[in-house]
């Protein structure tokens, strides 16, 4: 096997700013203008609901953006083959995403699995090939193969596993049921009927990326946050206190949930019974 090249790229401490600053090279993703039939407004909401209230706390400014319309679904396209045009960056998600152009014409994005690249043909359905880039069932995708983009329900979009370099991993099978293994570690059943997509998702060294700056927060739409044990009693329930108290009382949020061990999920819960096994 050949040398793995990081695709982080480091720069000279010239300035404070950039002494810790990082970002992601890769030659793969284009540098081209987005496709603009599948392009939609975002607007921003600085966390506020409809009534102006803070809702999401740390929220607000941040570079204009717009959504890009992705096919999650992939199973309304069963045996057309597409042709991927390029790779591209997509502000909204931690993962690239492909613009793929389909042989009756028509253009889709769709989440980039790593190893993915310009001219490669994907296709989804079951009699599809086993190749990275291609949906499927469940039912015919073999275990221990990664898989990524996996519905919860057979015939709705991909809704888990598509952050930045995740996968699952098919454990076992029985009769319509597949036993998966969820990057969280746990363990779930799903129908062999829900479509998944062969590979893990691109981008897996996001996480090693080092901002290092506070200016680069502020451009993600990502406001400063203030330590709870520094505020006023009347600002959090952790705050107030003579000199530099801890709290003295267990870490908990603006509205009082306790931050480390408490359980939060419900209990009855209609999805429970499709987990065999939590994660840790």
């Amino acid at each position: 096997m050949g040398r793995v090249v990081s695709r982080v790229k480091k720069y000279k401490p010239v300035t404070p700013g950039r002494r810790s600053y990082e970002v992601l090279y890769d030659k793969e993703v284009s540098s081209a203008t987005p496709y603009k039939p599948l392009l939609e407004p975002l607007r921003k909401t600085g966390g506020r609901n409809n009534q102006g209230r803070i809702t999401a706390a740390h929220r607000g400014g941040g570079e204009k953006r717009h959504y890009r319309v992705v096919d999650f679904k992939r199973d309304d396209k069963i045996g057309i083959a597409a042709k991927v045009v390029s790779i591209q960056y997509d502000p909204n998600r931690t993962a690239n995403i492909a613009l793929v152009c389909h042989r009756d014409g028509e253009y889709r994005y769709i989440l980039a699995p790593d190893g993915l690249a310009s001219g490669d043909q994907v296709v989804a359905g079951p009699e599809a090939p086993l190749r990275v880039g291609n949906a499927m069932p469940l039912a015919r995708i073999p275990v221990g193969i990664e898989i990524h983009n996996l519905q919860i329900f057979p015939h709705t979009k991909g809704r888990m596993v598509r952050s930045a370099g995740s996968s699952a991993q098919i454990l076992a099978k029985e009769e319509d049921k597949a036993f998966l293994k969820l990057p969280s570690g746990e363990v779930r059943l799903f129908n062999t009927s829900c479509y998944a997509t062969i590979g893990r998702v691109s981008n897996p060294e996001h996480t090693k990326v080092s901002l290092g700056k506070a200016g680069r927060r502020r451009h993600m739409g990502r406001r400063p946050r203030t330590r709870a044990v520094a505020m006023n009693p009347v600002d959090h329930p952790m705050g107030g206190g003579e000199g530099k108290a801890s709290g003295g009382r267990p870490p908990c949020s603006r509205t009082g949930l306790i931050a480390k061990g408490k359980k939060t999920r419900n209990r009855k819960k209609a999805s429970n019974r499709l987990i065999v096994k939590r994660r840790k």
